[in-house]
């Protein structure tokens, strides 16, 4: 993925708004990137896509108004550029609780 560094402030807050999640969240926010409520027993590593092995990736996308959103298929989140944690945390959280709600029947 492309967009940000390892040390740009928004990959900072995106693992601080996990660490901060309660276990229900960070499940929720998993199923919504991957598709699956699960890790691989080998770890995030192992992950896989509709094509095979396919790595958990970060893209910098949209406007700071935008909430993330999911590539499933390709284990990838679009964040955009937030300017403050709180704004991220709000914005993930709203997008990953507003799309759990979302099933086919």
């Amino acid at each position: 993925c492309t967009g940000y560094h390892d040390q740009d402030p928004v990959i900072q807050w995106f693992w601080q708004a996990i660490e901060k999640f309660d276990n229900e969240q960070q499940l929720r926010l998993l199923q919504f990137v991957t598709g699956t409520s699960s890790i691989p027993y080998e770890g995030f590593s192992a992950l896989r896509g509709s094509n095979g092995p396919r790595k958990f990736c970060i893209e910098k996308w949209g406007k700071t108004t935008s909430l993330p959103r999911a590539h499933t298929c390709f284990n990838r989140l679009d964040l955009p550029p937030y300017s403050s944690f709180d704004i991220l945390f709000e914005k993930l959280v709203r997008a990953v609780i507003e799309t759990s709600t979302f099933s086919i029947d």
